[in-house]
């Protein structure tokens, strides 16, 4: 008998119980998915570093280390291992593509993992090169094949002997002018310190990677007392892939709280007010199963067993969901997968987010339990008497002169608003949530257009890139620059505030390399000082007239020099002028070319040549990803206001069905019943549209910060986005009002006015 009952319940206040069970499966599946999304990228990351011994601390130097340097390294109380190691960008003989060739003496560390077949690593293998599997992929090499290399005037021929991926390039960026990594043009290598022996006739190691539980301040201490060099130290969360890898993290953390509580919020506040009405409207019903025999037990699990569908029907189609969001975006093809490079994809859902599905499970039960328990208190024939609404007073408005001159569907739909508040909050809140969504996601979306266009279209205004090789002579780099005509820069590194900082020297005569100030205005590099980005001076606390201290990067050499500008900029950079850089004799090599030439001829002194072009690419693979997120965003958006709008519509009828009855009896046709109903909720709408606005302007500024700190965005929105905002939720509004207002055709007048007291 309740089975059916429960049963007739549900398909009565379906509407109601499907936008829970909505509201609760997108909750719990952003929840899931988002959740999953970052412990996955913990966790597969982790197995990485650590299968590949990733180090904690990394010594920096621009001359090689020693056989006793690293002895000495090795001999401080806390050091665990360490080796030398060496990274340093090769070219494909032949081609325009970089390896960034690796080397490694203890295997141990900062290694890799071999993918597939392959030979094991021997450390007198003198031919044996281990390749990028992904680099392999996308130029059809493989396990046996001849691979080439060219290092200023060598030439290195070997044998692939594997595919690898590594801790060291899970993240495979050459520069920080791409986002994503370029397979085509960029990858890396493994080969033994007797290779390169035998190729060069020398052993040189730029680095010494240390494994040690000490902390920084520990370990760079015993560095400077055992060493009488100058070297910079970086912890292994200051290294590039971990670095990365950690960042997303905290942005899956920030996208697992955001969106799902918003959605769970919605899911409880429909439960409440759902089950309160639920019970309200079956209290007759209440009344004739205790007079039947039922005990008190039965009845209340009769109705937490409505709570209980919805978690469970809710739970189910959650999982489901965030699994498929975990899966979309964690593996080799997804958003994810094109951008770390990972040898194992496995999905791990936190336990927490067990715990939180069961307990909103107990939530909704509770809420169940309370919204009815006060029904079965007195006797079978008290709980028989229908549910009296309470007598409601005049409010001060009702009694104003201005209450007199208003229409009556105006008074009707005010009255309605001010004693129905809790509804009229749940209306108001539901489109604020959409309103928050919709200009968050698409203001997003302007923000990195807005990006593109300062940093990319109008920043880069040249359409190569040329890289020189290490050795070539300041005249030689000259020669070309005048050759295609065009702007150059060099780079070199000073110590500030015992941290390790680049400088760029820029030529920029024929504005084709373009710098942006703090205020959005583009600006010359003047010739007597310097010039920081953002980042580095909020980090720093530098102010525009400062002079900062700098010493040259290996040497005891250093530098007054005075702070002109605070830029914005694609790199964590400081800036100065040729010509201001050589009246302080400050030590810089031309490395970049910039130049509008379409063909570059091949060079001796050109390593690479990379196009703006493919810039833009790298970053478009991006904005792929950020395209597919607004979307997912704004379908959530719509989905939220069609749910909450329609089970509010629907609730707002079925609580007013005898007034509306009573509307038609004296004559009100079911169009203009219907206008009373589609004008509150447009004004509802209006409203939470009105408050939103700004709250997700608010919500935009947070997201850049948690989802996009690595790179200097000014958070903007344009009018077109607030235009499209306004009109999808009063549209959705609209629509949905409309489909709830045709109800009013099936009022039954005598039947609804029969109890009538």
């Amino acid at each position: 008998m309740l089975f059916k009952k429960l049963i007739r319940t549900m398909k009565r206040y379906k509407a109601q119980f499907i936008s829970m069970i909505i509201m609760f499966a997108i909750g719990m599946g952003v929840f899931f998915g988002a959740n999953t999304e970052w412990v996955t990228i913990k966790k597969n990351t982790s197995s990485l570093f650590e299968k590949t011994g990733y180090a904690d601390y990394r010594l920096v130097m621009k001359t090689s280390f020693s056989e006793d340097d690293l002895l000495k390294i090795q001999g401080i109380e806390g050091v665990d291992k360490a080796t030398r190691f060496l990274a340093n960008n090769v070219n494909v003989t032949g081609t325009d593509n970089v390896l960034t060739l690796s080397v490694t003496e203890d295997i141990t560390i900062s290694s890799f993992m071999l993918i597939g077949d392959g030979i094991e690593y021997s450390a007198t293998d003198e031919k044996g090169i281990y390749l990028s599997d992904k680099y392999a992929s996308h130029h059809d090499l493989k396990v046996g094949d001849s691979l080439s290399l060219s290092y200023l005037n060598y030439q290195m021929t070997g044998e692939i002997r594997g595919l690898v991926k590594s801790g060291e390039y899970m993240v495979c960026l050459p520069d920080s002018s791409l986002i994503m990594p370029d397979y085509d043009t960029y990858g890396f290598c493994y080969v033994t310190p007797q290779f390169l022996e035998k190729n060069l006739g020398m052993t040189f190691y730029n680095q010494i990677h240390i494994m040690s539980s000490l902390s920084k301040e520990e370990i760079s201490k015993e560095v400077d007392r055992v060493l009488d060099k100058s070297v910079i130290l970086l912890s292994k969360e200051e290294a590039t892939s971990y670095a990365l890898s950690e960042g997303e993290i905290e942005e899956g953390k920030t996208m697992g709280s955001i969106l799902p509580t918003l959605f769970l919020l919605i899911a409880i506040l429909t439960m409440i007010t759902t089950m309160h009405r639920l019970t309200m409207n079956e209290k007759t019903q209440i009344g004739i199963l205790k007079a039947l025999g039922f005990k008190d037990k039965k009845i209340i699990f009769h109705y937490l067993s409505y709570a209980l569908f919805v978690g469970v029907v809710g739970s189910i189609l959650g999982i489901a969901l965030g699994y498929g969001m975990g899966y979309m975006i964690m593996n080799p093809n997804g958003s994810m997968g094109t951008y770390m490079d990972l040898p194992t994809w496995h999905l791990y859902v936190p336990w927490y987010c067990w715990v939180a599905l069961l307990g909103m499970n107990l939530l909704f039960v509770l809420i169940a339990y309370f919204s009815m328990k006060h029904m079965l208190q007195g006797s079978a024939s008290e709980t028989l008497r229908p549910y009296t609404p309470k007598k409601m007073k005049r409010t001060l408005l009702e009694k104003s002169k201005t209450w007199q001159k208003m229409s009556f569907g105006t008074q009707w739909n005010l009255r309605d608003i001010m004693r129905h508040k809790v509804r009229t909050f749940m209306t108001i809140f539901g489109v604020l949530g959409c309103t928050i969504l919709t200009v968050g996601s698409l203001g997003m979306k302007d923000t990195m257009n807005l990006f593109v266009n300062t940093f990319y279209e109008k920043g880069m205004n040249y359409e190569n890139r040329i890289t020189l090789k290490e050795d070539i002579s300041e005249e030689n780099a000259l020669l070309l620059a005048e050759k295609y005509e065009g702007d150059y820069s060099g780079s070199s590194y000073v110590i500030m505030n015992d941290a390790l900082q680049n400088v760029e020297i820029y030529n920029a005569e024929h504005d084709y390399v373009r710098f942006i100030n703090d205020q959005e205005e583009w600006i010359p590099l003047e010739n007597n000082g310097i010039y920081v980005c953002s980042r580095i001076a909020k980090d720093n606390h530098i102010q525009v007239g400062d002079v900062l201290s700098l010493t040259y990067y290996g040497s005891e050499q250093k530098f007054e020099v005075k702070v002109l500008g605070i830029l914005r900029s694609l790199s964590e950079s400081m800036v100065m002028s040729e010509d201001y850089a050589k009246a302080i004799s400050f030590p810089y090599s031309i490395q970049y070319i910039y130049t509008q030439e379409q063909n570059i001829a091949s060079d001796a002194n050109v390593k690479a040549v990379q196009s703006k072009a493919k810039i833009v690419q790298s970053f478009g693979t991006f904005m792929e990803i950020m395209d597919m997120m607004v979307v997912l965003l704004i379908v959530a958006a719509i989905v939220l206001g069609v749910v909450v709008l329609y089970n509010l519509g629907v609730m707002s009828f079925m609580e007013r069905y005898r007034e509306m009855a009573t509307l038609k009896v004296i004559g009100f046709k079911d169009k203009k019943i219907g206008k009373l109903l589609i004008t509150q909720n447009l004004w509802t709408s209006l409203v939470g549209l009105i408050i939103g606005i700004p709250l997700g302007l608010l919500t935009l500024k947070y997201l850049v910060v948690a989802l996009a700190s690595e790179y200097e965005m000014t958070v903007t929105i344009s009018w077109l986005t607030y235009l499209v905002s306004t009109i999808l939720m009063l549209g959705v509004t609209l629509v949905v009002s409309m489909f709830v207002a045709r109800k009013n055709k099936k009022i039954q007048m005598v039947e609804s006015l029969k109890y009538v007291d």
